[in-house]
């Protein structure tokens, strides 16, 4: 129910691990499920299962309701592949959907760079969820369904509504409030304060959500349905009101992205040989004022990088007699960035590679500095 752009470097394999159980990659985009699905799963067939008992007797019922957890989820699926589907249609790259406790995620790793393809991302959700139920709808009109058959049809058809209208709900991380967003974008031209109104009435609508609950429960019934009310509906409120925070956490950073500058966040870098003694590099930078150490052959080209935290921990009396060659790390391609990359440009270049540090090149070749990267975390701490 919510989309999402990984954080830059993050580790494929290791977000993939995160994310859970990989159970298929329709139009080749990784589809998980969370070990919290089973939990929800779990729980709809004991709640569902009562209801069963009209149209079906145990063991029969058990196996009827667990049927009407995993469509419910089908929805929920379909719901996250409309979204993933519609990205890749406008070139956005995709890289995963997950169904957990809450729904589900799609993680798609750019923003939409136009208001009219946030709108159609977003709305093509709640959507599909609307569609089916209208399809539910006509087949038990029109159909002549079993009692079981009727009773799946009738649960999914209200599930696909619930789904597809929750969704539309104005306020991000919904889809409703990607919409709101998209609006906002179109009419001011920034998408920074669609974001900060959607995130804000995002939080009213957690409010309200636990609200709701709240005056539900107020209400008697039977097995305890009034406090899992309550229950669900803070979880709801929280997964919204915590999503909301994080979209207005996430704009801050946008906001500075623009000014992030290679050359301003550059050390210098003393030049050295690999067989230059460690204590001996540490002495130069100092006295060149410099804040790094860049490894060159003797033909003054740069082959590797030292890492501050590699130098830090060698003792003080074993630098003499170690190589700086011994504690720096190769060169590889991807590590030799250009100067004057800023913005965008510089964060998809971290994202591309993600390392320690990075050796900054002049247009002709010749070195201006390493960036690295606790120094441009720093540009963003406290957001």
């Amino acid at each position: 129910m919510a989309d999402s752009a990984p954080p830059a470097g993050q580790d494929p394999q290791e977000d993939a691990r995160s994310r859970g159980l990989r159970v298929g990659r329709p139009f080749g985009i990784p589809v998980y499920v969370s070990p919290s699905w089973f939990l929800v799963a779990l729980l709809i067939t004991v709640l569902f299962e009562g209801q069963v008992r009209d149209v079906a007797s145990p063991p029969w019922s058990h196996l009827v309701a667990f049927a009407y957890a995993v469509l419910l989820y089908g929805s929920v699926f379909v719901h996250e592949l409309s979204h993933a589907v519609t990205a890749r249609m406008f070139g956005l790259p995709v890289r995963s959907v997950t169904l957990h406790i809450l729904g589900g995620e799609t993680a798609i790793e750019r923003e939409s760079p136009t208001p009219g393809q946030e709108f159609l991302i977003a709305f093509a959700g709640p959507l599909v969820n609307l569609v089916l139920a209208g399809f539910g709808l006509f087949a038990q009109l029109v159909l002549p369904l079993p009692p079981v058959g009727d009773l799946l049809v009738a649960a999914l058809t209200f599930a696909n509504l619930l789904v597809g209208v929750f969704n539309l709900l104005p306020g991000l991380p919904l889809d409703g409030g990607r919409l709101v967003r998209a609006a906002v974008w179109k009419v001011t031209g920034r998408g920074g304060a669609g974001t900060v109104v959607a995130a804000w009435v995002g939080r009213g609508v957690a409010v309200l959500t636990l609200a709701g609950g709240a005056f539900a429960a107020t209400y008697p019934a039977g097995d305890g349905i009034g406090w899992l009310s309550l229950v669900w509906s803070a979880l709801v409120a929280s997964f919204i009101w915590v999503g909301a925070t994080q979209s207005l956490r996430a704009e801050k950073v946008r906001a500075r992205i623009p000014g992030l500058q290679a050359r301003r966040l550059a050390r210098r870098a003393a030049l050295v040989t690999a067989d230059l003694p460690l204590s001996e590099a540490v002495r130069r930078a100092q006295e060149q004022a410099a804040g790094a150490l860049v490894v060159v052959d003797h033909d003054h080209r740069p082959v590797g990088l030292v890492s501050e935290g590699a130098v830090r921990a060698v003792p003080e009396h074993r630098r003499p007699w170690l190589g700086i060659g011994e504690v720096s790390r190769s060169l590889a391609p991807e590590l030799t960035l250009p100067a004057d990359l800023s913005g965008e440009a510089l964060i998809d270049a971290i994202r591309r590679a993600p390392a320690t540090e990075y050796l900054l090149v002049e247009p002709d070749g010749r070195v201006y500095g390493v960036l690295v990267s606790v120094d441009v975390d720093r540009v963003f701490a406290g957001v």
